[in-house]
């Protein structure tokens, strides 16, 4: 019944003029392009991948040229003083032949960049979360608003009506004081949910920076279905192998023992192909229009012997961190599971909850129109067709927001397992009404 109260929304509004409701697609691609946590973690993995051409350019030649040219100025006792000008430049080549390090810092940037990309796989599936709980919190303030306007009009209506009867003789003054509480109370309240909308809107703002248009609502008697595999263990398992957050942290311990590998490598000696050409000229006294050209080739070796135990301190620093990686890989999984595990739980049980409730719309209903009919005949007050009414606004929107917290619980279980994409997405796109 809130469904066909939007709905009416949207097609009264369409009789000023064509209004296009954004979906959860729409909204979710808007927030794509310009939710700033988003763009932060795209921005952030841009960054890691250029760790892997750097350390790659290690292992590659290095060339390097240095120049001068000097005026010089000399007195001695040998020599008359003299002045002259010289000119030099070397070219030098410097290829590594052996340093372990280098192979291991490739190795340890790629898995830097498996993380980086694992984390912005966990900021899409975020964005996602976020979005959906934006979107669906401000269908429910406005079906909660749109049935307090409901319940008021109808509450007008049973007033105006004890009024008449009172006037005539036919009703109490209890009647019209029972009723006009009722309409105060509910104008209370459709303030309250009004600033609700606003402050809900708000939000979904703050997510997509943007200012959402109008939102199509759930389908009317949409029947929301059972997760697949509609069993527990399968979505522990993906969770603790396939979670966005295990995948970072495995590919942190992966980095982490590199790191360790890398530092240990410090002590380790290093030989290196070193090439030079140079060109040098000089004008003084003794060596007037010298040229000299020169060049060299040859193997450069390095071995380190001591560097006052700051080798040593940085194998131990790296250790300590590569426990703490592996801790951090232990939550993750564990956290993984709780998550799959609640999410499941939510989701079955907010499937038992919306059937129930759907039933127990219908028995309101039933209710409010007897309640309606006793009142004609005599059986009943108008306070016992109020509470009706109440009674069936407040189960409406428990059944919606049912709806909506099954369909998030869906979609943190997905999330949880790592399988959340653009695909849910879309599955829940076509619940809505077009």
């Amino acid at each position: 019944m809130a469904n066909s109260k939007c709905i009416a929304g949207w097609v009264t509004l369409a009789l000023c003029g064509f209004v296009r409701a954004d979906d959860l697609a729409t909204i979710y691609r808007a927030a794509l392009v310009n939710n700033a946590q988003y763009r932060a973690a795209e921005a952030q993995y841009a960054s890691v991948r250029q760790r892997v051409p750097e350390s790659v350019a290690a292992m590659l030649p290095s060339v390097s040229v240095t120049a001068n040219t000097l005026w010089n100025d000399n007195n001695s006792n040998t020599f008359d003083h003299q002045l002259y000008n010289s000119n030099a430049y070397t070219v030098m080549l410097t290829q590594p032949l052996w340093r372990s390090q280098n192979a291991i810092a490739v190795h340890e940037a790629r898995m830097l960049v498996d993380q980086a990309n694992a984390q912005l796989n966990q900021a899409r599936q975020e964005l996602i979360i976020h979005t959906a709980q934006g979107y669906f919190d401000v269908l429910f303030a406005q079906d909660a608003l749109n049935t307090f306007r409901e319940q008021r009009a109808a509450d007008l209506q049973q007033l105006e009506q004890a009024s008449r009867s009172f006037d005539i003789g036919a009703a109490s003054i209890t009647d019209v004081r029972d009723a006009k509480a009722h309409y105060d109370l509910l104008t209370a309240q459709e303030i309250s949910a009004r600033n609700d909308v606003a402050s809900k809107t708000q939000a979904l703002r703050q997510i997509i920076n943007q200012e959402p248009g109008p939102l199509a609502p759930l389908r009317a008697g949409v029947v929301l279905t059972s997760p697949v595999p509609d069993a527990l263990g399968p979505w522990e398992t993906a969770a603790q192998a396939n979670s966005a957050s295990v995948l970072a942290a495995e590919a942190a311990v992966e980095a982490a023992q590199a790191e360790v590998r890398k530092s240990r490598a410090a002590s380790l000696p290093t030989l290196d192909l070193v090439a030079t050409t140079g060109f040098s000229t000089s004008a003084s006294d003794i060596t007037v229009g010298t040229r000299l050209h020169a060049d060299t080739i040859g193997v450069q070796f390095s071995m380190p012997i001591y560097s006052g135990g700051g080798t040593l301190a940085k194998v131990r620093e790296n250790v300590a961190l590569l426990d703490k990686a592996s801790s951090d890989l232990d939550d993750a999984r564990s956290t993984s599971v709780l998550t799959a595990q609640q999410a499941y739980l939510a989701a079955t049980s907010g499937l038992a909850q919306v059937r129930a409730l759907e039933e127990a719309v219908k028995s309101a209903q039933i209710a409010l129109e007897s309640n309606k009919r006793g009142v004609a005949v005599g059986t009943r007050i108008n306070i016992d067709v109020l509470n009706a009414q109440q009674q069936l606004a407040v189960v409406e929107r428990d059944l919606a927001k049912a709806r909506y917290e099954t369909l998030m619980s869906l979609l943190r279980l997905k999330a949880a397992a790592g399988s959340l994409g653009a695909a849910d997405i879309d599955e829940v796109n076509a619940l809505l009404a077009k």
